[in-house]
């Protein structure tokens, strides 16, 4: 039996010791920061309840995870699998731009690093946790069966032993080697398919932490855009650079049409003012637009950028502020005379 002497406060601390590498492994399964924390809280609430019912044959984490599990498989039968604006539609041409809005669920969506990343002094387990939360990976997993997907995090990811996921599953080790190589075949047919047909912005190459050659690209990044200079910024887009923009699903490729559309329908974000963020194991900005009403900046988007070959090769803007920026602990207005500095869990990391 679990141990009916704990305190409820010493079970706290237990459960609350594993909400940061839950809420990765949740948010891996369903695409969605919110639903992954509802899915933790959910786990949380039944571990709670059940404690009296652990017997403590396997780890509190492996019973967590095993809970977890059965939550996001649960949460996962509507079968809808979330997306970024590349998998829906073709590139459209700045001359033919429309922003349509798609449903809330229909998106992939943004996660701060502090939330998923547990710490860990291992660099290349940090590596590895880094680069399984960036938006092309994630979009990846979307594309896989619900328990295909539980079986290649645990074991690609986290480092289980197909013994470990099979005794969570309820499985065999064999229906879990099957799994995982079905997995994989998914994700190498889409990843060739990508390099062959998809422009450069469907993927990223950030070293961790990040090397002087892109600290200073991103340095560059933000004197352009708070400048407003699309010169300076065309510079730095890769000729194949993607711009999305959930939830709207139209989504622009190559400086000249991202440049183009910054400056006829987004021509408002000129002025704005960029803090960073650590998001998706990716370099990222709060971007905060001026507001004529206020006289100081208003939440605009949270962006993601992705840069491989010393460019950025993607640009994606989520515009929901209202959900993005409390989760990110930003605030939500700035007055416009203060030099305003980021939370030290949201500034780049090496710098």
């Amino acid at each position: 039996m679990g141990d009916s002497t704990a305190t409820a406060t010493d079970l706290d601390v237990q459960l609350e010791r594993h909400r940061v590498e839950l809420t990765g492994y949740c948010y891996r399964m369903l695409g969605s920061s919110f639903e992954a924390e509802d899915a933790v809280q959910d786990t949380m609430v039944r571990a709670w309840r059940n404690y009296e019912k652990f017997e403590g044959r396997s780890s509190l984490r492996s019973w967590l995870y095993r809970i977890a599990t059965n939550v996001c498989l649960d949460m996962l039968t509507a079968g809808n699998k979330r997306a970024r604006p590349m998998d829906l539609t073709e590139s459209t041409p700045l001359a033919r731009a429309a922003l349509s809005p798609r449903p809330d669920n229909t998106w992939l969506e943004p996660m701060p690093d502090a939330r998923v990343l547990p710490t860990v002094e291992d660099p290349a387990e940090a590596a590895v946790a880094k680069e399984s939360v960036r938006l092309a990976f994630m979009a990846a997993l979307q594309q896989l069966p619900a328990k295909q997907r539980a079986v290649l995090i645990l074991r690609e990811v986290l480092a289980w032993k197909a013994s470990e996921v099979a005794e969570l599953l309820e499985t065999s080790v064999a229906s879990v080697n099957s799994a995982l190589q079905r997995a994989r075949a998914t994700l190498a047919e889409r990843d060739s398919a990508a390099k062959a047909n998809a422009p450069a912005g469907a993927g990223a190459a950030v070293s961790d932490p990040l090397s002087e050659e892109q600290q200073k690209l991103l340095e560059r990044y933000v004197a352009a855009f708070e400048g407003y200079d699309m010169t300076a910024l065309t510079a730095l887009l890769h000729e194949d650079a993607v711009m999305t923009m959930p939830p709207f699903d139209l989504w622009l490729t190559g400086p000249e049409d991202i440049t183009g559309f910054m400056t006829t329908l987004g021509a408002a974000c000129a002025g704005s003012h960029l803090v960073p963020v650590a998001v998706n194991g990716l370099p990222g900005f709060a971007q905060y637009k001026p507001d004529e009403e206020t006289g100081g900046y208003s939440p605009w988007a949270v962006q993601v950028l992705e840069i491989s070959d010393g460019r950025i090769t993607g640009f994606h803007c989520f515009l929901d502020t209202k959900r993005w920026f409390p989760l990110f602990d930003l605030p939500l207005s700035l007055p416009r005379d203060l030099d305003v500095e980021a939370e030290p869990d949201q500034v780049q990391e090496g710098e």
